[in-house]
């Protein structure tokens, strides 16, 4: 929690993106917390469905 809303996420996904795009993926799919959902949505993600792990839920998001 210390290093929240600090860029530090940002960071790891734009390094993950460049990554990506280099090795020719084109579609980026993440698992998200319902509580880190706002965070992926902000970098563009969007929902697509729906994972159940139990009572947990998963949200699949793509970009």
């Amino acid at each position: 929690p210390g290093f929240q809303r600090r860029g530090v996420g940002r960071r790891l996904m734009l390094e993950i993106e460049q990554t990506a795009r280099a090795n020719g993926v084109t579609v980026l799919t993440v698992p998200s917390s319902v509580t880190a959902e706002p965070f992926y949505s902000r970098l563009g993600f969007r929902p697509v469905r729906d994972s159940f792990h139990g009572d947990e839920r998963t949200i699949i998001m793509e970009r």
